[in-house]
């Protein structure tokens, strides 16, 4: 019931801060604590896919800097207003106010600390704040405190130590249940967990973060670090395991999750897992299937644009309505049309007496390409794969606070050490290396795996799949 109460003053504030001068004295008398206990719940609020209490966010940030801008020793010697000034600038706030308020502060020595990690964490100078923070754990300060602190701690420490950064992740949780702390620690573990090779971490976290927070604002980006998951542990996680997860989607997410992850299987040589999700992409649910979408008809012709069912793959592939495909798509149809067109074309005189040059191939008889590095062009497929398909869903972005006059320059989450890539209606966010830690592009096979260089048919087949494989470089290098 207090809970409720102070929310309901905080609502009361936002609905006359436009046009009522009184509105700066009601919103003195609350207490920094009660400001941002309130703002905690409007971020809750959004965690669950409230996306309409956004603004309201954005309003609560402003005031609560203003109130922190004024408060002073006597407002900080109630120890609930210093932790409340360290939880908003974990929140989003301002590092400018947090600084300027903590050095008005008499709290104690720990508190402090705290306050100077925060600082250096939101001005995006990520060792000191590790430096600073190492010492205190999250589970030793009250929970309220605990939870951002954990969060912080973790996707800090994300990159260079991920064991360590699943743990304070977890504790984050355990704080913080059901609140946009967990929301934020269960995406960066399903980042970090593909990274570690972890399968069943991998699956436990994104199984959880679909059955609760799939509506979030940042759901966009748990969708980037998911495909890219799937792609690098192919091996590990089963398509049954998939379907369980995706099937608590709704259908036109889960569409579009198979499309990202089929375009980018195909892309990386993994034939198997594209023609898998290009049709769970073509079936849809609910009787409504999607066979007339082109990009599904695109990504499941790839996956055996090299077979010897060559016609077939040619007669789909140019039945493809270019005009609704992007210019990456288009591009990746035009070579696949190319590849395909190798594949069939009579194999030259020359191949028949002329050896396989020996820079092509390697111990074993397997070919590789002279000119192509081994993995060319995957550093630039997730930027490609994230141009060419909608969003899973409209976010904004996720990024720490630069240092401001105002909250109103502040973004309203700062729970991510470095900025994350917006998403616009055409193109979705490319993963967040911050977030989660970068995810490793699967390695591809050999272009000649179980083909003789030295036959003069299987020595074309071996043309047209090194081609293939530069399908990478053509992506990399179109217009997003």
């Amino acid at each position: 019931m207090r809970a409720k109460t102070v929310i309901d003053r905080a609502a009361a504030l936002l609905l006359f801060a436009a046009g009522l001068p009184a509105t700066a004295l009601a919103q003195d008398a609350l207490q920094p604590y009660q400001l941002v206990r309130s703002l905690q719940m409007i971020q809750d609020r959004i965690a669950g896919g409230d996306h309409a209490a956004l603004p309201m966010q954005a309003k609560l940030l402003e005031m609560t800097d203003d109130r922190l801008r004024t408060a002073d020793a006597e407002d900080f010697k109630d120890p609930k207003n210093f932790r409340a000034l360290l939880v908003y600038g974990m929140s989003g706030g301002n590092p400018v106010t947090v600084e300027a308020a903590a050095s008005r502060a008499a709290a104690d020595p720990q508190s402090l600390a705290i306050a100077k990690g925060v600082v250096a964490y939101l001005n995006g100078r990520p060792e000191a704040a590790i430096e600073i923070l190492k010492p205190i754990d999250p589970m030793s300060v009250p929970a309220d405190l605990g939870a951002f602190l954990a969060l912080v701690k973790g996707s800090l420490l994300a990159t260079d130590q991920p064991a360590a950064a699943l743990n304070f992740l977890d504790e984050a949780r355990l704080l913080s249940p059901g609140t946009l702390v967990e929301e934020a620690a269960l995406r960066r573990s399903v980042g970090i967990a593909a990274t570690q090779g972890d399968a069943a971490r991998f699956a436990l976290a994104s199984t959880q973060y679909v059955a609760t927070y799939l509506y979030s604002p940042y759901a966009s980006q748990f969708a980037d670090s998911f495909v890219s998951g799937v792609i690098t542990l192919h091996m590990s996680v089963s398509q049954e395991k998939l379907v369980d997860i995706t099937s608590m989607m709704d259908p036109e997410r889960e569409k579009v999750i198979y499309l990202r992850i089929a375009r980018r299987a195909a892309i990386d040589g993994l034939t198997e897992l594209s023609a898998f999700a290009s049709a769970r992409a073509e079936q849809g649910r609910d009787g409504k299937g999607n066979q007339d979408d082109p990009r599904a008809l695109l990504y499941s012709s790839l996956s055996t644009v090299t077979s010897a069912t060559i016609e077939e793959v040619r007669s789909r592939l140019g039945k493809i309505d270019r005009g609704k495909l992007s210019q990456g798509d288009r591009d990746l149809l035009d070579a696949a049309q190319a590849v395909a067109g190798e594949v069939v074309a009579p194999v030259p005189a020359a191949a028949k007496t002329k050896p396989v040059p020996a820079d092509l191939v390697e111990d074993g008889g397997k070919a590789k390409s002279a000119t192509e590095p081994a993995g060319a062009g995957q550093a630039d497929t997730s930027q490609a794969d994230a141009a060419t398909l909608p969003p899973v869903e409209g976010a904004m972005p996720e990024q720490p606070a630069p240092a401001a006059s105002s909250a109103r320059d502040a973004p309203s989450i700062a729970a991510s050490p470095a900025p994350a890539q917006p998403v616009t209606e055409a193109s979705a966010a490319a993963p967040a290396q911050a977030n989660a830690g970068s995810v490793l592009p699967a390695s591809k096979p050999a272009s000649g795996a179980g083909l003789d260089p030295h036959d003069p048919t299987d020595a074309a087949m071996i043309s047209a799949r090194r081609q293939l494989d530069q399908i990478d470089q053509l992506l990399g290098a179109s217009p997003k």
